[in-house]
């Protein structure tokens, strides 16, 4: 985030990389191993992107300077680079079964803490990227990140999902307005680790066992109901705040098509997010079901997560 050198965001990706393989592994599950292996192949593919990106920009016009990335192809190569590693349409594959095969709190470092560093790297070149190829990638990972997430029943996929499809909210708007990129990241953070500190409370990863999660602990309940309408972007809630300044903007920018693209597009993620809702808070079954009744837990919920919840 600090470095101004290629080769020094380059060193610091790399190390980024290989700090989160242990936490992903670190159950010895097939699949965690399944996941660590492929994020360390996609990370490291990215990473090589990045820097052939820098290299031909140095080879061209002799800078190694993140802000003098000036060279059309070595942006071109730059952009496909970050998508890649943050799991932007068409590099997309990757993210939700690494996320599937890691535990819940891995999984909150995936979504979150892990897009930082890439997200600042474009943050950084945003005034020369290419603004067609950002929006093109933004409006397909908005179509597919509510797309894919209408079938599944895996609470960490549906997630992964909800995460590409607010990656392209901020790809959208990099080109024209940085700042509004990185209010939209730190406030989707926020709700991301809302939510998944709370279904980490309730030890919940699929939708059957979410519907019968209210027992345990109700009043955490009610309140993922509030953290997902928020993380779909309804007024009055916090996530609505940067929909409706990156749709201003884009209308500014005389992108009026693109916004209501964008826009009705996040309607099929807001189906997901209710269905979800749905299944936590509203669901009270009218006959027996199989499921055991979990106990009621009298263990007080942390102080980081009420917090957060309070903030989202």
């Amino acid at each position: 985030i600090s470095s101004n050198h290629w080769i020094m965001a380059w060193t610091g990706l790399e190390i980024n990389t290989l700090a989160i393989l242990p936490l992903i592994a670190k159950s010895h599950h097939p699949r965690a191993i399944e996941a660590a292996t492929k994020y360390f192949l996609v990370q490291a593919a990215a990473s090589a992107l990045v820097l052939f990106s820098s290299m031909t920009n140095a080879w061209h016009t002799g800078q190694w300077d993140i802000t003098q990335l000036t060279h059309p192809t070595s942006s071109v190569i730059l952009t496909s680079a970050i998508a890649m590693k943050l799991g932007l349409v068409p590099f997309h594959f990757w993210f939700p079964e690494v996320l599937q095969g890691s535990s819940l709190l891995t999984g909150l470092l995936l979504s979150t803490a892990m897009k930082f560093p890439p997200l600042t790297l474009l943050f950084l070149t945003s005034h020369s990227l290419n603004p067609t190829l950002l929006t093109l990638m933004a409006i397909m990972s908005t179509a597919l990140g509510g797309w894919m997430g209408l079938n599944q029943t895996q609470i960490r996929k549906i997630l992964a999902f909800s995460s590409i499809s607010h990656l392209g909210w901020m790809a959208i708007i990099i080109a024209f307005n940085p700042k509004l990129t990185m209010l939209n990241f730190y406030l989707y953070s926020l709700m991301t680790a809302t939510v998944f500190l709370t279904l980490n409370t309730m030890k919940v990863t699929k939708l059957p066992s979410l519907m019968t999660a209210w027992t345990k602990t109700p009043s955490l309940n009610a309140m993922l109901l509030l953290a997902l309408l928020s993380l779909a972007g309804l007024p009055p809630l916090t996530g609505f705040l940067p929909k409706w300044l990156i749709i201003q903007e884009l209308t500014k920018q005389e992108m009026a098509l693109a916004a209501t693209i964008i826009s009705l597009l996040s309607l099929l993620s807001l189906f997901f997010y209710l269905r979800l809702a749905y299944c936590a808070t509203i669901t009270l079954p009218p006959h027996t079901t199989n499921h055991i009744k979990l106990w009621h837990t009298n263990k007080p919920t942390s102080i980081i997560t009420a917090i957060l919840i309070t903030l989202s």
